[in-house]
C-alpha cells in the first residue's frame, strides 16, 4: 500500500472502546508504543478490527505537535510518544523533524522553522510527539 502519511505504524489491535457513533481503536506497536485512533463504528465492522488483529495506523507529518518533556503543560491529546531527535531538516518556511520512538519506530513531524528554533530542536534532545486521535487512519492488509 502506498500512501502521502509520512507516518505509518503496524501494529496490533489491543483493545476497542464501542460507541454509538464513533470506536476508540487502540494499537500497540512491536515496541510497546501505543497509538489510539477515533474511527466510525462502521468502519470498525468494515475493517473488521477486533483485538489480536494487525493493523496500520497511518498519520500525516503536519499532524503531529513537538513538545518538551518537561514543559509542564498538559495536552487533551490520547496520542503522547517520547522520543529523541534523530534529524532536523529546516527549510525556509517549515523543518522536518525525525524522531525515534522509545519503543524503536520512526516518527517524522513537519513544524514550523519558527516552532524548531524556538524548542531548539537538535538530534539527540527528548521530544514528546502528541496527535489527535481523531487524525489517526486506520488500514488493514487484504
Amino acid at each position: 500500500m502506498l500512501t502521502s502519511a509520512r507516518n505509518e505504524f503496524a501494529g496490533k489491535v489491543t483493545a476497542i472502546n464501542q460507541g454509538v457513533v464513533n470506536d476508540e481503536v487502540e494499537i500497540t506497536l512491536p515496541g510497546g508504543d501505543r497509538i489510539v485512533a477515533v474511527i466510525t463504528r462502521e468502519s470498525t465492522k468494515y475493517l473488521d478490527l477486533k483485538p489480536g488483529a494487525e493493523a496500520l495506523a497511518l498519520v500525516k507529518a503536519p499532524w503531529i505537535i513537538l513538545s518538551a518533556p518537561d514543559a509542564g503543560i498538559k495536552f487533551s491529546t490520547r496520542n503522547r510518544l517520547q522520543g529523541t531527535v534523530k534529524t532536523v531538516k529546516p527549510g525556509a518556511v517549515n523543518t522536518e523533524i525525525e524522531v525515534s520512538l522509545n519503543g524503536g519506530a520512526t516518527l517524522t513531524a513537519i513544524i514550523t522553522q519558527e516552532s524548531a528554533i524556538a524548542l531548539r530542536l537538535a538530534a539527540g534532545k527528548p521530544v514528546v510527539a502528541i496527535f489527535k486521535a481523531s487524525h489517526v487512519i486506520v488500514g488493514v492488509k487484504g
